[in-house]
């Protein structure tokens, strides 16, 4: 797109140019090409690429000797005092422009003079050729060329008049020799960390001490315009120092470029400087992503180094301190599972007091008909579906049941039926950083939770969450809901049993239950709302039409309007559907029917999802729901349908 600017901007300029006095270059390139040859381009390319490109075939040696003669012109006495930026310009773009304008004059009339010199028919020296040929040469002067003396300058006034406060930013600090850095400079010096353990200063700023050797450490890095209000918990190493910096613009720097955007976080104005440098997970080099650090910048003047926290074995080390005994936080136990195929997304229940089958009953497969997991898995992602599906470890007084990127176990209706006979618990996460830890005994959910801060569980659960805290973020909340779940049943899942149940490769496709069915709660004011919608309506049906029938009547328009829907897609003689609507319940075989609908490859989705809205006990919900589904089910009848339903509602009798 640049190229083609330049090109609509100086074509006619080219042309232009007075070559009175050019030398006639021949002799410095060998005897042009001869004979008969053929030209083919691609479509859409653009004219200045095609050009060059037939100018280094027909006359090779041209090109080249435009950038030798460019640069050689670029040193001469006459023409270098040309290139120079006018002392009147002093802005950052201004000063960026007139050099590059500059560079670009001499490669266009350096190419012009070559290229009608050197032998080349004029049809070859269109304007798009000798553009091209000029606009690489200028780049390669660009890069060769220092940027104008008042150019740093002019950069640093820009970056001083644009710098706000506060500001924050995240990303990975590359690390090497067990160090990363916040300088001024590139290269990160040797410190000596035996006074505080974490961070020295150095000239131009601090250099900070990791655990792990050599890598890349997470970072946090906060920007203030004065102290922060507190003292962060939760860390294991807190330590505050000062730093002076000669221009400013200090980066987070390592043994390579770090993210852009830390480089150059700091302000960018020279003075004295704190940084609060915060650490945790330094012993833990073995897990991926446990070592962070958090960075907390503002200007003030020199002052004593502070600490606030000295937590950490290396740190102890370092400063030739005898290593605490820290014991392990409970959740230790569960960290094989952040690189096990559970990584990302599943959910683990556990059930005690029953058997396999009645579980896999429970969670609604069927025992009769286990899979391979990897066809199952292969079909799903084949598909892009995710259809749910378990897996079952029995391990004497309890069974384990393993979700891949599921969440069944999670739901109130499995968690009733599995825990029938005794106690069931599960944790459920995803991708997005989504959880729900729950438990049940006796086929009473007793707690169902996404777990943050201070959890409000009954006397049964309580001491499960003894020491779980999971307001702290730094604690991996996945793996703690499974010591819970693990102290609730008195099982827990293992490496050993996944690789057990991966070993087996034996899986159950389920069924899923159908959607709850909630009621419309009366609001102030009269109207009464749900979950789901807004308003009590039904599309075309005003809310005090519904609110002012009797609930007969509801429950007549009801099945009325799941019978159109039927009818309208077709099934109005389907005999489940017919036994459900005679009924007004859904019967044993369309019960299932239903729920196989909402699988992937189910059919019928809305018309089974209309019947079952409609067995509500809500009356209300029950039209309202039902509505909302059958317009789906009826498809390019939904006017018909909506307008017939009006109807019903504002005739003197009922249907």
């Amino acid at each position: 797109m640049l190229i083609e600017r330049l090109l609509g901007a100086l074509e006619l300029t080219v042309r232009e140019l007075d070559l009175a006095g050019a030398p006639d270059l021949t002799g410095l390139l060998g005897e042009p090409c001869t004979g008969t040859f053929g030209i083919a381009s691609m479509s859409g390319q653009s004219e200045a690429v095609t050009g060059v490109a037939v100018l280094e075939q027909i006359r090779p040696g041209a090109v080249p000797l435009v950038a030798a003669l460019a640069r050689r012109l670029a040193s001469h006495a006459r023409v270098a005092p040309l290139l120079a930026v006018a002392p009147a310009i002093t802005d950052e773009r201004g000063i960026a422009a007139a050099h590059g304008a500059a560079q670009l004059a001499l490669a266009v009339t350096t190419t012009v003079a070559v290229l009608h010199r050197v032998g080349i028919h004029p049809w070859a020296i269109e304007p798009p050729a000798v553009l091209g040929v000029a606009i690489g040469t200028a780049v390669l002067l660009l890069r060769e060329a220092p940027m104008p003396a008042g150019y740093a300058a002019a950069v640093l006034d820009r970056a001083r008049a644009e710098y706000l406060l506060p500001r924050q930013t995240s990303g990975s600090a590359p690390v090497f020799g067990h160090r990363f850095a916040l300088l001024e400079d590139a290269g990160v010096p040797e410190a000596d960390f035996g006074g505080n353990g974490l961070v020295a200063v150095v000239p131009g700023g601090a250099v900070i001490r990791t655990g792990v050797e050599t890598g890349h450490v997470r970072i946090g890095l906060r920007i203030l315009d004065g102290p922060p209000p507190d003292v962060a918990t939760g860390w294991e190493e807190i330590v505050e120092v000062s730093w002076r910096a000669a221009v400013g613009g200090a980066s987070v720097v390592g043994p390579h470029t770090s993210d852009s955007h830390l480089r150059r976080v700091t302000p960018p104005w020279p003075g004295d400087y704190r940084l609060r440098v915060h650490a945790r997970g330094r012993d833990d080099t073995d897990e991926r992503d446990a070592e962070y650090y958090e960075l907390v910048v503002w200007q003030a003047p020199a002052a004593p180094e502070i600490v606030y926290s000295r937590r950490d074995r290396l740190g102890h080390r370092l400063r030739g301190e005898p290593e605490p005994a820290r014991p392990d936080q409970p959740e230790t136990a569960y960290r094989w599972l952040r690189h096990s195929t559970l990584g990302e997304a599943a959910t683990v229940t556990v059930v005690t007091g029953t058997n396999v089958a009645d579980v896999l009953r429970a969670f609604g497969a069927d025992p009769a008909r286990p899979e391979s997991m990897r066809a199952i898995n292969d079909d799903l992602m084949r598909r892009q579906s995710i259809d749910p599906w378990v897996a079952m470890l029995d391990v004497g007084d309890a069974v384990l049941a393993v979700e891949y990127n599921g969440w069944q176990g999670s739901t109130a209706p499995v968690l009733t039926r599995v825990s029938a006979g005794g106690r069931a618990a599960s944790m459920f996460w995803n991708i997005n950083a989504v959880t729900r830890l729950s438990f049940a005994e006796r086929g009473e959910v007793l707690l169902r939770v996404e777990p943050f801060g201070d959890v409000d569980a009954p006397p049964p659960v309580t001491a499960t969450l003894a020491d779980l805290d999971f307001a702290d973020h730094y604690r991996n909340k996945r793996l703690m809901g499974l010591v819970a779940v693990q102290r609730f049943t008195g099982h827990g899942i293992t490496a050993e049993d996944l690789a057990r149940i991966e070993a087996a490769d034996i899986g159950f496709r389920i069924v899923p239950d159908l959607p709850t069915l909630y009621p419309r709660r009366p609001k102030p004011g009269g109207k009464r709302l749900g979950p789901a919608l807004p308003e009590v309506t039904a599309p075309g049906i005003p809310a005090e039409a519904l609110t002012a029938l009797p609930e007969p009547e509801l429950r007549d328009l009801t099945w009325w309007i799941a019978a159109e829907a039927a009818r309208y897609a077709g099934l109005g003689d389907d005999p489940d559907i017919a036994a459900s609507i005679a009924a007004r319940t859904l019967t044993p075989d369309a019960h299932l029917r239903a729920r196989r609908s909402q699988l992937d490859d189910g059919e019928h989705r809305w018309v089974w999802l209309a019947l079952h809205r409609a067995t509500n006990p809500d009356p209300v919900a029950a039209a309202t729901d039902t509505m909302h589904a059958a317009r789906y089910a009826a498809g390019p009848h939904a006017a018909n349908l909506v307008a017939n339903a009006q109807a019903w509602t504002i005739r003197p009798t009922a249907q």
